[in-house]
């Protein structure tokens, strides 16, 4: 029986600390997801020109709307996330993500190229805010010195969703007639939207660790300006030129494998896609223990002069020869894009966000490599238009050069 003398203990749990390895693997399940988007918007290109009579320029817009939304949102998205943390950024871009995946139900329904477009559209806003949250937070849980092999670890399972991409819509976009397609393409995008929804409940229920203080402590006797690091600028430039190969090597793949292996048809040349991003993904896998060995630097630029020879074969269109150069440049493509952004954001501190904002927003180079590949194959050839690939291959092994080269001073 309790008096008015009688003293009551209660006991205080202390807040739960954020588990970072928890963090790690929460944002690489986002990798995975935006990865899938994109194996299935290269598949989309053939498909749209088989079933909504477009050219290969104009299907080259679905790329245009895509990247050029991550243009559009990338500051936006790092202004959000100085604010109020990445964690608010993530969610933003699950849910548009979400939202845009179901657009396709009455953009199907139109069969309309522009409302596709639009839906699109709508699902990058959400990729790009998920990437200019999830590259950099990626760097910063942890060891700097590690930065590299962690965002390439990472981004390994952007690899893997890039493959499963191309698979599913080999199998279910160029099944039957224009209709089932349309109905196939519904069932796809509702499934992602469920599944991005339920991710984005598990994210708000978990506990994240906010690194903002720390980036605000690092560096702060460093008085450059963010535009004074000349590694992240010189990422900026060529991290536009290696998105802008990137999606132009998978945007006309297919077209390209129909035109240079006798009897191929669309559907086989979309799983010979998925072949393309097993050595994507397999690339990365192998290439982060290879980093272990290698200066990051050094690999970069390797693969870049690589696969600028990769190219001068695609281009010369030999029958078969060709497609197998064209497969092999997905495995040396595989640590471009997460080696440059980790060059780029190292040591930027507090400039950590906007400078992540900035080599996101470079991702619109893939919004325009299409349509002028497009054009160039319209009035030429498929072939002649891997020109344009292999040019920005060239960028990309100076930067890695000159990264390599400040790392010995």
């Amino acid at each position: 029986m309790l008096t008015k003398d009688t003293k009551v203990e209660t006991q205080v749990y202390p807040p739960a600390v954020p588990s970072v390895r928890l963090a790690l693997i929460l944002v690489t399940s986002l990798f995975f997801l935006w990865g899938l988007s994109y194996g299935l918007l290269d598949v989309l290109n053939k498909h749209f020109q088989e079933t909504l009579n477009v050219s290969k320029a104009q299907s080259g817009l679905l790329q245009a709307a895509y990247f050029g939304a991550y243009f559009i949102i990338a500051l936006p998205a790092g202004l959000l996330m100085d604010r109020f943390g990445y964690k608010a950024g993530i969610l933003l871009g699950l849910c548009l993500y979400a939202t845009g995946a179901l657009l396709f139900m009455p953009a199907a329904n139109a069969a309309s190229f522009s409302f596709f477009l639009f839906a699109l559209f709508v699902i990058a806003l959400g990729l790009g805010c998920l990437e200019t949250a999830a590259n950099p937070y990626a760097t910063v849980l942890g060891d700097p010195q590690g930065a590299e092999r962690r965002l390439n670890l990472a981004q390994s399972f952007n690899g893997l969703g890039q493959f499963v991409g191309p698979l599913l819509g080999g199998a279910l976009f160029f099944g039957n007639a224009s209709a089932a397609d349309n109905s196939s393409l519904q069932t796809t995008y509702v499934i992602i939207a469920v599944t991005v929804l339920l991710v984005a409940a598990l994210f708000a229920r978990t506990s994240m660790p906010d690194l903002r203080e720390q980036e605000s402590k690092i560096q702060r006797s460093d008085s450059k300006s963010l535009w004074q690091h000349r590694e992240f600028v010189g990422g900026v430039v060529t991290q536009f030129f290696y998105v802008a190969a990137q999606v132009g090597v998978g945007a006309f793949f297919i077209n390209y494998v129909t035109e240079h292996w006798v009897r191929m048809t669309s559907q086989t040349a979309a799983y010979l896609l998925s072949v393309g991003m097993i050595c994507f993904m397999g690339g990365r896998f192998f290439s982060t223990w290879l980093m272990g060995r290698i200066r990051a630097q050094r690999l970069l630029m390797t693969y870049a002069w690589i696969n600028v020879a990769l190219c001068a074969v695609v281009v010369s269109g030999v029958e078969n020869v060709s497609v197998v150069a064209l497969i092999a440049i997905f495995f040396f493509m595989s640590i471009m894009f997460p080696t440059i952004f980790a060059m780029g954001v190292k040591n930027l501190g507090p400039h950590t966000k906007r400078g992540s904002s900035f080599l996101i927003m470079a991702i619109v180079g893939g919004a325009l490599m299409p349509y002028f590949m497009g054009l160039v194959a319209d009035h030429f050839s498929t072939a002649l238009a891997y020109l344009l690939p292999l040019g920005c291959f060239v960028v990309v092994g100076f930067y890695a050069r000159s990264g390599l080269r400040s790392q010995q001073l």
